[in-house]
């Protein structure tokens, strides 16, 4: 495709349908939103999503490395690992039972990452 236009003959807009700055303000700033950037790359990952569900279903609402390894089918230092990521971004604690350690879901963490973004806290439940 020719075309004899170069970037500074772009064609002038007037009146109401030039494209003006809206004022935007109140949303996150670029600090908190590396912050929460952050977090939701813990959540990113089926592994972990699946390990946050399957905390949440148990029904003493904890679990421990070795009843996970069986589900996730995952080996035990693998499970560990993306345990401490979620224990890292907030969503998970750790409670260490002689060589096992046990986790359980961090009350409000989901709700309180939803809630920092505008339409999408009223999407999580956990």
């Amino acid at each position: 495709m020719n075309s004899s236009r170069t970037g500074s003959e772009l064609p002038l807009v007037a009146g109401g349908d030039a494209c003006a700055p809206a004022g935007l303000s109140g949303g996150l700033s670029t600090e908190r939103a590396a912050d929460l950037a952050r977090t939701l790359k813990a959540l990113a990952d089926p592994a972990r999503l699946r390990l946050l569900s399957l905390i949440a279903a148990s029904p003493s609402g904890e679990a421990c490395i070795c009843d996970l390894t069986g589900p996730l089918e995952l080996s035990q230092p693998t499970v560990s690992h993306h345990c401490k990521v979620l224990v890292d971004a907030g969503f998970l604690r750790r409670d260490k039972r002689g060589v096992w350690a046990h986790y359980s879901l961090v009350p409000g963490a989901m709700r309180a990452v939803g809630a920092e973004l505008p339409g999408v806290g009223a999407l999580v439940t956990a």
